[in-house]
């Protein structure tokens, strides 16, 4: 019936709903509001006055048998006990206890202050501003672009170390599926509908979501809002399974911008399972493999996704399955680096943080040499040779609302030879990261136009700027708060 103090509500539960403090507050509310003392309650519900009193200050979980026999005493139901708190001051209470458990405060060695009845009122208002400011300011700081690189760089040598695969997150996507009644083949709406439901969401699509977020969930209603018309960019069904994927993932508020990737991470490739279940993905490639036939368009076809997330997936499952060391990018056509992943030794460019995003992509590379191919209906392959090898890679260029986009992997060379694709006639040298390769200007260009030329940049602000504070790093609160507001009991 309860949690460990040190355990957050699960998601989809209303914070407090079931932990021992907020439980003990709303028995004491209750006690008081009938004028009754411990002595006559814990007498009439055959309980020791000390043991009730650990009850209502938090310090002892509750027996559903304890809390049927409170209830008879109240004349309540055990939704009565567990009903919203009414007293301002029981939920100022509880919002401090709660603030002072959080990671921030420990992080910051904050003490925990007794919270007693006797504690004044405008005391109990001042420590919770102060903890609410803390946060606030906390989340104002964190997704600075200096913090976000770094981040996202140790982000990255943790998945490299893993080899991008995730194996508690596909045991929850394949327990899931499995309950669901999924068999085989694309994931279809119906099910995805059959999944929704049976974990307790209803689907709602609006025209009015706020322009900061691609979905937003009531976890008090338990209703999941999504856009009415779907962008190229966020496949919808994905967009619907990330959101489920807190859910399932048990997600807390993310307490600094590391946490937020890493639960971005995580339900992509919580979503990534759902749709390319492990199971007949890696008998689907190891079938390709057998046959020297591995393509991510036939894995895209094969179960109705984009040829990114194919791409993605592929990424997820080469090296524990198929022994298959590999890197993915995903470039801009101004060649910038947007998203990318390494664990076969291929040197990407790097900022003095570690980070990839943001730095641009070798022009003699696939991902950057794809963009001036004619034929763009078949995936463009390419021998490599670098510094530290040479590889084979395959990419295709895809549309957005902010430009072209080239996604694709690369292996080893010695690798090429279980894809379809190695035939390929295409090579090019990159000595990257040597300036002579691509970054400084050949030297007859320099002499004639050194000091002659004075071009505008366009910059990519988004890898520059900070993101906008909130408990979400890019997503304003107040909108979100709003939305929710407007559609409550719709």
């Amino acid at each position: 019936m309860t949690v460990d103090d040190d355990t957050p509500a699960p998601a989809g539960q209303e914070p407090g709903s079931f932990d021992p403090f907020s439980l003990g507050r709303r028995l004491r509310h209750l006690r008081k509001e009938r004028g009754l003392t411990l002595a006559q309650v814990a007498e009439a519900a055959g309980l020791a006055s000390s043991q009730l009193s650990l009850l209502e200050n938090g310090k002892r979980e509750a027996k559903v048998s304890h809390l049927q026999r409170l209830a008879a005493v109240y004349g309540a139901t055990l939704g009565d006990l567990t009903a919203a708190v009414p007293s301002r001051r029981a939920q100022l209470e509880i919002e401090l206890e709660r603030l002072m458990r959080s990671p921030l405060a420990r992080a910051k060695g904050l003490p925990v202050v007794r919270i007693s009845p006797r504690m004044p009122m405008e005391i109990l208002e001042a420590l919770v501003a102060l903890h609410r400011e803390l946060a606030h300011d906390a989340a104002e700081r964190m997704a600075t672009p200096e913090e976000a690189r770094r981040a996202n760089a140790q982000l990255r040598d943790e998945m490299r170390a893993r080899d991008n695969y995730f194996g508690t997150i596909e045991q929850e996507a394949a327990t899931l599926l499995r309950r669901c009644g999924y068999v085989a083949g694309p994931l279809s709406q119906h099910l995805i509908g059959e999944i929704t439901a049976h974990l307790g969401f209803t689907l709602h699509h609006v025209g009015d979501l706020p322009h900061s977020t691609r979905s937003v969930m009531d976890l008090r209603s338990k209703r999941i809002y999504l856009p009415t018309s779907s962008s190229r960019e966020h496949e919808p069904r994905s967009v619907l399974l990330q959101a489920l994927g807190h859910h399932i993932l048990g997600h807390a508020p993310p307490a600094n911008y590391g946490e937020f990737l890493r639960q971005r991470i995580e339900t992509n490739y919580f979503a990534a399972a759902l749709l390319l279940p492990e199971e007949p993905t890696v008998r689907f490639l190891q079938e390709a493999k057998a046959r020297r036939e591995l393509a991510l368009e036939d894995l895209r076809d094969a179960f109705a996704v984009s040829y990114e997330a194919a791409a993605h997936r592929f990424t997820n499952l080469a090296t524990v399955h198929l022994g298959i060391p590999v890197h993915f990018q995903r470039v801009h056509e101004s060649g910038t680096i947007y998203k990318a992943y390494e664990n076969d030794g291929v040197a990407f460019p790097k900022d003095n943080l570690g980070a990839i995003e943001g730095q641009p992509a070798c022009r003699y590379w696939t991902s950057r040499e794809v963009f001036d191919v004619a034929d763009k209906f078949n995936a463009f392959n390419q021998y490599t040779d670098t510094p530290t090898g040479t590889f084979w890679c395959t990419a295709r260029v895809e549309q957005t609302s902010t430009g072209a986009f080239s996604t694709g992997i690369g292996v080893r060379y010695r690798d090429s030879k279980w894809f379809r694709g190695r035939d390929t006639r295409e090579r090019s040298v990159s000595r990257c990261p040597d300036p002579t390769c691509c970054r400084r200007a050949p030297a007859d260009l320099s002499s004639r136009w050194s000091g002659h030329a004075w071009p505008s940049a366009r910059t990519h602000a988004h890898l520059l700027a900070a993101l906008p504070p909130g408990t979400f790093p890019g997503v304003d609160d107040t909108e979100v708060y709003q939305f929710l507001d407007a559609h409550q009991g719709a």
